[in-house]
């Protein structure tokens, strides 16, 4: 290190300089950048050294360029102006250079922050560790980090904030963002559309900024699915779809562990859903108290011990409330079903249909059933056929269409050709079912005609027509159908497959989680716990499109809950 007394001439400010422009300013532009030190240089002089290095073309100024501009103002006022006294480095590198620029700029005037921040890539560059740069300037290295991210953004966006367009919260958000997403946020800005504050939060992950914190599970086996704000202590996952599948996986195993526990019931509220505490009492395990888990939509789960409806403890104390719930079993508590009106309508039409061709797959055992209706029934005993009501054209739609409903149709072809001379048209119900049984009328011609037709008949097709009769006139939803099937073991998912009107019907999240697991296994249940209805009805129809084998317990016979 050299002191030197160099001319104007000799000396350019260099492109290392952290405050150089691109191209050399006018002389105006150079008394606007030295205008607050022009009246102690032109009353005293240039007090500090310039501090510079030799290169090809002179010396390049690393620190001074105020100075140096300042001289060149009065040169061409007063046409000339005295060697500047110069601190001469000979042969620094460019990052030591660089360095020597910040330290120098930063020590006398704040400079630009985003200049700052550009300074140390440059710097990184050249070979230098954040650790290293933290040292030299006396800083944190997580500022130094800050800095390298802010830097790292796109061109425009640093453009916007240097013009004080851009909110320095909003430039600090976006470092998190992708390059991608930079240039859609820069799309929407030229649009008028931007997201700003808290809306950019929530646009950078899909909808809601869910921190990393709020993790039941391991965050270990998903560190680059994690973006640390690195302007405060906070994290979050960039994909909200896995953080929510590892959650909901955990979340089951709380539930499966208070189960475990002896707690008489776990309710998973939906994601979202508000778990309202004023309409419930706390109530011990001992006395039959609920858990409720209410997961969040910023990905935090709340569990709420001990818990009964204040309805059911109302109930509970009219009947001596302490005897009531120390007692309970589960099975004398009020509950909603989670089957509705409409869903066991078209269960109880579905399961008829695929018993009614079990009826006529084992026509000795119709003709038994035919028997003990005629045995049990009081009175006069008449027979009509099930008039199949349906509640809604949807059902209608799903039974028509229903194999099981098909085929029994083509086997009243057959049965109605075995007794065409007996019977007339206007004998018979002609409504498109293919329906033989009487009208009750008890009309002595219609019986004789059909007792003369049997009579010709082999022993073999008068039972099937007497297993016909008793299929046609079987009661829908009743317990003889369920016993029936139930004895000829049916395989309901040889006649009938889940239709829309099936998905549609449904109404409870927890039944349609069993479901799921069923037709699916456990895992995949567990992944979408506190998921929508709609999303796990979505995975159910997906899950049976692969398992043509599953049927949920409420169409199998003997019925299970699910």
């Amino acid at each position: 290190m050299t002191t030197q007394l160099i001319p104007l001439k000799d000396l350019h400010v260099s492109p290392l300089n952290m405050r150089a422009e691109k191209k050399p300013p006018s002389l105006k532009c150079m008394a606007v950048i030295a205008a607050n030190i022009l009246p102690t240089v032109r009353e005293k002089g240039i007090l500090t050294d310039l501090i510079v290095r030799p290169n090809a073309d002179g010396f390049e100024i690393l620190a001074g360029r105020r100075r140096y501009y300042a001289a060149r103002v009065i040169e061409a006022e007063a046409g000339e102006f005295p060697p500047l006294k110069c601190d001469v480095r000979e042969g620094l590198d460019d990052a030591s250079a660089l360095e020597i620029s910040l330290i120098e700029n930063v020590a006398r005037e704040d400079a630009d922050t985003l200049t700052c921040y550009e300074t140390y890539v440059t710097l990184i560059r050249q070979g230098r560790r954040v650790g290293e740069i933290a040292r030299l300037f006396g800083k944190k290295e997580r500022e130094i980090t800050q800095c390298l991210a802010l830097a790292n953004l796109l061109p425009r966006i640093r453009e916007l904030y240097r013009g004080e367009e851009l909110d320095g919260s909003d430039l600090q958000l976006l470092t998190m963002a992708t390059k991608t997403q930079q240039r859609e946020w820069l799309r929407l800005w030229d649009a008028n559309d931007v997201p700003t504050g808290s809306d950019l939060k929530h646009w950078l992950f899909g909808g809601v900024a869910i921190r990393a914190d709020y993790a039941l599970f391991d965050l270990a086996p998903f560190k680059d699915k994690i973006v640390g704000d690195l302007f405060s202590q906070e994290r979050y996952f960039s994909s909200a779809e896995e953080f929510w599948t590892a959650q909901d996986e955990a979340i089951a195993a709380r539930r499966d562990a208070y189960l475990a526990a002896k707690w008489s019931e776990v309710v998973i509220l939906e994601r979202g859903k508000h778990f309202p505490q004023w309409d419930f009492v706390k109530a011990s395990k001992k006395e039959g108290g609920r858990v409720y888990i209410e997961p969040t939509h910023t990905g935090e789960v709340r569990f709420h011990e001990g818990y009964l409806t204040q309805r059911e403890v109302r109930a509970a104390e009219k009947k001596d409330r302490k005897a009531k719930v120390s007692d309970k079993t589960g099975a004398d508590r009020e509950q909603r079903s989670p089957i509705t009106k409409a869903m066991q309508n078209y269960l109880d039409l579905h399961r008829h249909a695929v018993v009614r061709l079990a009826v006529l797959a084992r026509p000795t055992d119709g003709l038994r059933l035919l028997i003990a209706h005629a045995v049990a029934a009081s009175g006069n005993w008449s027979v009509r056929p099930d008039p199949q009501r349906t509640d809604s054209t949807a059902i209608a739609e799903s039974v028509a269409a229903s194999p099981a409903q098909a085929a029994f149709a083509a086997q009243a072809k057959a049965v109605r050709a075995l007794l065409a001379s007996a019977l007339k048209s206007e004998d018979r119900e002609e409504d498109g079912n293919g329906r033989i049984a009487g009208h009750g009328h008890g009309n002595d011609e219609v019986t004789v005609r059909v007792f003369q037709r049997l009579l010709k008949l082999k022993d073999k097709d008068v039972v099937r027509v007497a297993a016909f009769v008793m299929a046609e006139t079987l009661a829908t939803g009743s317990a003889v159908t369920d016993a029936f099937g139930a004895h000829a073991k049916v395989q309901t998912r040889k006649h009938w497959t889940p239709d829309t009107a099936f998905f549609d019907l449904l109404r409870d999240r927890h039944s349609v989680n069993i479901m799921l697991a069923g037709a699916a296994d456990k895992k995949s249940a567990d992944k979408l716990v506190s998921a929508k209805l709609k999303d796990q009805k979505a995975a159910l129809a997906a899950a049976v499109a692969k398992n043509p084998t599953w049927c949920p317990g409420w169409m199998q016979f003997p019925a299970i809950g699910q």
